[in-house]
């Protein structure tokens, strides 16, 4: 059992992929800190000074400490939002980076010969094994 899990988390797709994540999730910490100490505090300079991470619907006010306020965040909601989109955008503009150099790569790349059909193959050998015999 432990041959076998040694041989799955050494596989190269393994260790490729949990590269991605631990920079997947160093590049969720950057874009978080984007959207929260940029952007926002421009939306809320646009917005009059509102904190719209603050935003809220309260439902039910709070009555003491029996029961606590109950209320729809929405501010923090469309602060992740913001996250998600940013992320996914850059996502998408390295892979399209990638899909461009890949396909200037096989453009520049010349194109291999096709195979000679079967007949053509087995009539040279046939040739060449004439001239073999001639030879002799």
């Amino acid at each position: 059992m432990w041959e076998d899990f040694k041989k799955f988390a050494l596989k190269g797709n393994v260790i490729d992929l949990a590269v991605g994540v631990v920079i997947g999730g160093a590049f969720g910490k950057i874009v978080t800190s984007l959207v929260n100490d940029v952007i926002m505090p421009l939306i809320g300079l646009l917005t009059g000074g509102i904190n719209l991470t603050q935003a809220k619907w309260v439902i039910r006010e709070a009555v003491g400490e029996a029961q606590p306020e109950l209320a729809l965040n929405y501010g923090q909601f469309i602060q992740n939002i913001l996250d998600f989109f940013i992320i996914a955008l850059s996502i998408f503009m390295v892979v399209r980076l990638f899909q461009k150099l890949k396909k200037k790569e096989k453009e520049e790349a010349p194109a291999a010969p096709p195979a000679p059909p079967k007949e053509e193959v087995l009539l040279t050998e046939i040739r060449d094994l004439l001239k073999e015999s001639n030879a002799k």
